[in-house]
């Protein structure tokens, strides 16, 4: 099955409809995905919803695309919209959404210890997932607030595009694991009972540990735990919360990707982790698709005709200067230098055109062989996966840097259906 024969990927009805309350942006880094979910909300903002984008990336591109000199854990209203819709915008901020979680489920004297705990402060800046498990924790707090219609998230830039999927699972497990139940049972049992139990059950742990972490960092684990200890099953019961709320109805994952072959095979695992994990897929974005106006003109053709232009050329230079020089030679009343000078200027301009119409027609076969490699690309993923839709996004001559460029992507989103492949 080829990309032309795939269903189209109809984003105006999608952002349109007011059963839809969260899209999801995943795929691959460097495909595309922060601009895809600044034009989607965009769009959606410019066609009456009220939307906030959410976005992981650290590359601030989506404020500048927004005239925002900078963005935060707090969504800010975006400026220039048209219509009757808002936007607004923020970046999360990984630590202080952690934060925000310890302060609003823990009273003031615990919340300051356990932000005060260097161990805390470790894992909340760096842990692994804990940046996937944020953004899940706001993509929940920003829905249970209630004051957008519509959310639009732009995935961590993650070695794996999914692992926000396992991050509330691999967090919720630490949190729930033997090892800290292990830590939090001697505080729990308190006084010298719990001293014995840490005296004994632990002395060949910890002392293992503190030679391997140190003992300072052990205690400030076994405090952290303590401190945490009633928040634990929070995480969890949120994790779970979100996790449900991502296969709910009123969700749509849109995986995002370029023409390329490692791009796209990613695209495909993401498509059957979305399907085994009974997450709605509403279709796959293809960004960057490359076209050409004049794709009746193969690069077989172009080839050949430039080939045929360099070798005529050097025939056509050697018989024309040699043609001058009989002339010369033979007619001593012909005019002297000024009509030679005339004869190799018109040669010069031939020869000038012919080096660039040949160098054209080299750029255009290179052209025309990138995008029969893009087809087959695409046409190998729509054969494993004709049950996607798709959206092809033509390639920009430059980067998005403003809300005018966000339309033009949101306009090419609309209308980027599969088309044959010499589009422009």
């Amino acid at each position: 099955m080829t990309l032309d024969a795939s269903a189209a990927l109809e984003i105006d009805p999608l952002i349109d409809d007011p059963a839809t309350r969260i899209i999801v942006c995943c795929g691959a880094g460097g495909v595309g995905k922060t601009t895809t979910a600044a034009a989607l909300g965009v769009r959606a903002a410019e066609r009456g919803r009220k939307v906030v984008v959410l976005t992981i990336d650290p590359a601030r591109r989506l404020a500048q695309s927004m005239g925002i000199d900078s963005l935060d854990n707090t969504p800010r209203r975006v400026k220039g919209v048209e219509g009757e819709g808002e936007l607004h915008a923020m970046m999360l901020d990984m630590k202080r959404t952690f934060d925000e979680i310890v302060e609003a489920h823990a009273d003031a004297e615990r919340a300051r210890s356990i932000l005060e705990n260097p161990f805390y402060q470790s894992l909340s800046a760096g842990f692994a997932g804990t940046q996937e498990y944020m953004a899940m924790e706001k993509l929940g707090q920003l829905r249970a607030r209630g004051e957008w219609d519509l959310i639009v998230v732009d995935t961590p830039p993650s070695r794996s595009a999914l692992d926000f999927l396992d991050a509330p699972k691999r967090l919720g497990s630490f949190l729930d694991g033997k090892f800290i139940k292990v830590l939090v049972a001697p505080a729990k049992m308190g006084g010298r009972a719990g001293m014995k139990f840490l005296n004994v059950g632990m002395s060949m742990m910890t002392g293992t540990l503190g030679k391997l972490l140190g003992g300072q960092l052990l205690r400030d684990v076994q405090t952290f735990v303590a401190a945490m200890d009633t928040m634990f099953g929070g995480f969890r019961t949120r994790a779970d919360a979100t996790y449900r709320l991502l296969q709910a109805p009123g969700t749509a994952f849109l995986v995002v990707a370029a023409p390329e072959r490692d791009a796209l095979r990613e695209a495909a695992y993401f498509v059957e982790r979305l399907a085994a994990e009974e997450m709605p897929l509403a279709g796959l974005v293809l960004n960057r698709v490359h076209g050409s106006g004049a794709a009746r003109l193969s690069a077989e053709r172009a080839l050949a005709a430039a080939e045929n232009l360099d070798e005529g050329r050097i025939v056509d230079q050697r018989h024309g200067k040699a043609g001058v020089r009989d002339a010369a030679a033979a007619s001593p009343e012909s005019p002297p230098v000024a009509h030679t000078d005339a004869v190799d200027h018109t040669d010069a301009i031939d020869h000038t055109t012919e080096q660039l119409t040949s160098g054209l027609l080299r750029l255009h076969a290179e052209r025309m062989q990138v995008l029969a490699r893009e087809r087959r690309t695409r046409d190998r993923f729509t054969a494993l996966h004709p049950e996607v839709a798709v959206a092809q996004v033509p390639a920009l001559p430059g980067d998005v840097h403003d809300l005018a460029g966000l339309r033009a992507i949101g306009d090419r989103l609309a209308t980027g259906g599969p088309a044959p492949a010499g589009a422009s």
